[in-house]
């Protein structure tokens, strides 16, 4: 299935197993492909039961989310490291090109790439 984020086309893959656990829910998934900015670039799928996306299909929901530290400290770090929002002004190069979506053992997982 293909949608359109920030006029660009985004293929999001899922497994049989994903296609199922969808079916059966009754209100939409989101998944938020988040790019982090710090020392390193991280790419993470996260999955929330409720929030605004732009909707896939009935059961699903995805959105494009930008993010940056607020310091690049890895020593002092205990948990997950402080973010904000990354307001990037041109987002269509960093809009990924393809997010695929699993569920295994009760727990959704996902990559998405470029």
């Amino acid at each position: 299935m293909y949608i359109t984020l920030a006029d660009k086309s985004l293929d999001i893959r899922l497994s049989r197993a994903a296609e199922f656990a969808l079916a059966q829910r009754t209100t939409p998934l989101l998944a938020e492909m988040e790019l982090l900015f710090s020392c390193l670039i991280r790419k993470k799928v996260r999955f929330y039961e409720q929030g605004a996306g732009t909707p896939a299909s009935k059961e699903l929901s995805v959105r494009f989310r930008p993010v940056m530290t607020r310091k690049c400290s890895i020593s002092s770090l205990d948990g997950p490291p402080p973010s904000d929002d990354f307001p990037i002004i041109n987002m269509h190069p960093y809009v990924p090109h393809w997010l695929s979506i699993d569920f295994r053992k009760g727990q959704w997982l996902g990559e998405f790439g470029y």
